[in-house]
């Protein structure tokens, strides 16, 4: 028996730094991942394809470690400051699909950033444990989202 946790989260900031630079870092997926809290492991499996293994949460008695895997693809355009990384899920690896995406926008003095996630977790626990599991799963997910965009804001010198 399983729980499916939906994820949906989204973000929007500016950051100081030029758009080619933040571009740089966040389409460099082990570069990005650098930043993002309790990552135990990410493995390049070839062809944009990243799998991400996270540390265990929970107690020792029950624990959650998320694993999945997503193919990058990256597109800047240099005369127009914007760009995307896009991820997509890839099925049959780990126990979650995780897909989205970065926008880029150069603006004056600084450059907008919007980050878009959508996600499904499956929890191997019985479903009368869902109303107790889903908001915990929901709230970690989010915690480290949020705690990701902020090690980001500080590697980009700030919010503008």
């Amino acid at each position: 028996m399983s729980i499916t946790v939906n994820i949906d989260l989204g973000y929007e900031f500016d950051v100081k730094t030029d758009a080619s630079e933040v571009f740089e870092v966040l389409s460099d997926v082990p570069e990005s991942v650098s930043h993002f809290p309790k990552v135990e492991a990410l493995t390049d499996m070839g062809g944009g394809v990243y799998q991400w293994e996270m540390e265990k949460v929970g107690t020792k008695q029950v624990n959650l470690q998320t694993v999945y895997a997503s193919k990058y693809v990256s597109k800047f355009d240099k005369a127009k400051q914007t760009g995307s990384v896009r991820w997509t899920p890839v099925k049959g690896i780990g126990n979650a699909l995780v897909g989205g995406n970065w926008k880029i926008e150069g603006k004056k003095g600084c450059t907008g950033v919007t980050l878009a996630i959508e996600g499904k977790v499956e929890v191997a626990l019985p479903s009368l444990m869902k109303m107790v599991v889903q908001p915990v799963v929901e709230g970690e997910f989010e915690r480290l989202v949020e705690q990701y965009i902020d090690n980001l804001i500080e590697r980009f010198g700030g919010e503008a």
